[in-house]
């Protein structure tokens, strides 16, 4: 994929995000996290907001794993 597609489709991916629930960012995290990597193998820079909101996203799915743990 070009620069421009995956930078178009991290903005569609931003877009979903805002005030989305925690099942809708469970679902996006992993699409999120894709595009990200290509990024960086791609050489491109990978802007910080979408670098913030990746961590984000992982840090909401490691928590969502713990939550029905039983005590």
């Amino acid at each position: 994929m070009t620069p421009t597609g995956l930078y178009s489709e991290a903005e569609q991916l931003e877009r979903k995000l805002v005030n989305a629930g925690l099942e809708t960012r469970l679902a996006l995290q992993p699409s999120v996290s894709k595009i990200v990597d290509r990024m960086r193998q791609q050489g491109m820079e990978v802007p910080s907001r979408l670098r913030r909101l990746d961590a984000a996203l992982c840090e909401d799915a490691i928590e969502a794993q713990f939550d029905n743990l039983p005590v």
